[in-house]
């Protein structure tokens, strides 16, 4: 036994400078009472009777002494606070690493894998000893505390209710990064990781070096039963965009065969349902080409059927936004070109307004989406995208160089969004003009090394300079001339292929805000219905994605833009468990999670002790016994 209040030369001279102090007190001489008696005999009776108890009546004022005293001792006592010696050993640094990635709402055990994990940390806390102090951290896409460094069992069971699932992937080695540098320099150190163990590859937080903390591992989840979606995305047909088409991936990671029924949904009615089977481990892509009626939002579901049993609900929807329809302002500068027009007819969300070169000159370009100039150059560029068809002079975006006889396109980049479903090696040329690109300018189309498709910007606006006359090659008469012409005219207003109809969760996400310029943040609506603000760099918001769904964008004074996300992540659909934690040559070691006994001071235990004699001198001091 040790003591951590008072020193012994202190108590000591409390105790003496009191206890003389109560002895003085008791050794007064009592103050007697007076009797009146009426005779004589009655006086020499009482005399007799003090004479014979005199001896008794002093013993018990001695006993009346000593329980004072008693009482002085276990109060000094009590301020010296006497403890066992265990509770002078240095107390445990945990840090409580809480697995929140997508598989943790896994409901092969109840209510989810989440759920028992915060009651398996519960226990951890209740485990925990005075002098143990305890750090909560969630983890998933990005490293949480749940809140400040604790030792008080109470206030830590508090942080753990704003424990909560994403749907997202775990980082364990950020994760373990962190609880290493919150636990650096510390005694007793120890990192829990509670999780199911569907981590992924562990290669990377193999190499975290912990600090000498010690690593352990609290497993839940015991099936592996499971199936997903694990792609999901749309576009519009560049030629129609009111039909579009669908690609998704159907995944069963679990190690028996199932059947599912997949739903596809435009705008909230239903499109298609599909019956699947999927054998073990199976990864089954559908195509749904040429559909119609949805105008923007897209939703896939899959749910079990008969038999089979599905564990891990998040991964069984996936979410998508078709571009929205804007209708295009065209401004096409010609003296005549029926092929061009024609081109321009198939899109029924484009505005052509025709014009000569004579009538260009008095035009507010800046009205227009986009400017054709079919073998027209002007010579000041205009105010907005544009497109040369053979273009001449000064005014062109790029220099023109000497005439081609019959060239041939054998080299094209179909990466670039104008010329990604062309076949442009098929066409023939009478005869063209090289063009001469600046530094920065894309190459998209050459003809033995000399360009003669090339696409660029200027001013902030977008051009694309085709070489040569389409009247002077079978271009016209080609499938790739329409698909060129509206392709170029979707790359400058924004609707190119790299529209992307869903973002994938766990990353962070830079969503265009149209016209933020000037603006710090902006507000998302999140899948929940819940409103939190996001910072504006360089015209987009920055989103770190936690939950699939339909979110919304708002930047004061814009319309709202919308976009969607899913969890679609094959890493997250394997929930299989693992009962250890192996990283590297090393295995977590097991956590005891046996409830702590309550620990009372000793102190308490002795002034209790002092309201037990006090109550005992008083009873006895009114019954007359130690009086």
């Amino acid at each position: 036994m040790s003591f951590a209040g008072l020193g012994f030369a202190q108590a000591l001279t409390a105790f003496g400078v009191v206890g003389a102090l109560v002895v003085g007190l008791y050794i007064l001489r009592l103050r007697r009472r007076t009797f009146a008696v009426p005779f004589a005999a009655l006086w020499q009776r009482v005399l007799f009777e003090r004479q014979a108890e005199s001896l008794f009546s002093q013993l018990k004022r001695l006993l009346s002494l000593l329980l004072q005293l008693a009482i002085l001792a276990m109060l000094v006592l009590a301020l010296r606070d006497p403890r066992p010696q265990a509770h002078f050993v240095k107390g445990r640094n945990i840090v409580l690493l809480l697995d929140a990635s997508a598989s943790m709402q896994s409901t092969d055990v109840k209510p989810s894998r989440l759920e028992l994990a915060r009651t398996k940390a519960t226990d951890v806390i209740r485990a925990m000893s005075d002098l143990d102090h305890a750090l909560l951290v969630q983890m998933d896409a990005v490293i949480t505390p749940l809140g400040p460094r604790s030792a008080d069992r109470a206030e830590l069971e508090r942080m753990l209710m704003n424990y909560a699932p994403t749907d997202t992937r775990a980082d364990l080695p950020r994760g373990l990064q962190f609880a290493a540098d919150a636990v650096s320099g510390l005694d007793q150190a120890e990192i829990i990781v509670v999780s199911d163990g569907a981590l992924g590859d562990l290669g990377e937080a193999a190499k975290v070096k912990l600090s000498g903390a010690t690593l352990r591992y609290l497993p839940v989840g015991t099936s592996n039963r499971n199936f997903g979606i694990t792609q999901f995305a749309v576009r519009r047909y560049p030629l129609d965009k009111a039909r579009y088409e669908v690609m998704l991936e159907v995944t069963n990671t679990s190690p028996e065969p199932g059947e599912v029924e997949l739903r596809l949904l435009g705008d909230g009615f239903l499109v298609d349902v599909t019956k699947l089977r999927l054998a073990a481990g199976e990864r089954l892509p559908r195509f749904y080409p040429n559909l119609s009626g949805a105008n923007q939002r897209l939703e896939a579901s899959i749910a079990p059927t008969g038999n089979t049993v599905d564990d891990l609900p998040a991964d069984n929807k996936a979410f998508a936004l078709l571009p929205e329809r804007h209708r295009a302002k065209v401004l096409n500068v010609t003296t005549g070109n029926r092929y061009l027009e024609a081109a321009l007819l198939l899109d029924e969300y484009l505005e052509v307004t025709e014009v000569t070169p004579l009538k260009y000159v008095s035009i507010d370009t800046s009205k227009f989406d986009a400017v054709i100039f079919d073998s027209v150059t002007p010579a000041e560029a205009p105010k907005t995208h544009a497109l040369y068809l053979d273009p001449r002079g000064d005014g062109s975006p790029v220099k023109v160089g000497k005439e081609v006889d019959q060239p041939e396109l054998e080299k094209v980049d179909r990466k670039h969004p104008i010329a990604r479903f062309t076949a442009l090696e098929d066409v023939k040329i009478a005869k063209a003009h090289a063009l001469l690109p600046q530094v920065g300018d894309k190459v998209v189309g050459q003809s033995g090394g000399k360009p003669l498709l090339v696409a660029g910007e200027r001013q902030r606006h977008k051009f694309a300079a085709l070489g040569f006359d389409v009247r002077e090659s079978d271009f016209a008469l080609c499938v790739a001339w329409p698909l060129f012409v509206l392709s170029t005219i979707n790359w400058f207003t924004g609707e190119d292929e790299q529209y992307l109809s869903s973002y994938q969760t766990g990353q962070v996400w830079r969503v265009r805000t149209g016209d933020g310029a000037g603006k710090n943040s902006a507000f998302v609506k999140l899948p929940d219905g819940k409103n939190e603000s996001v910072p504006i760099h360089e015209g987009r918001a920055v989103i770190l994605g936690r939950r699939a769904g339909f979110y919304q964008l708002t930047v004061e004074g814009n319309p709202p833009v919308a976009f969607a996300a899913s969890l679609s992540d094959e890493v997250e659909s394997k929930i299989e468990p693992s009962a250890a934690l192996v990283l590297g040559t090393a295995t977590a070691s097991s956590v005891s999670t046996t409830v702590a006994t309550a620990k009372q001071s000793a102190w308490v235990i002795l002034l209790l002790l002092v309201v037990a004699l006090s109550a005992l001198e008083w009873a006895t001091y009114h019954r007359r016994v130690t009086v």
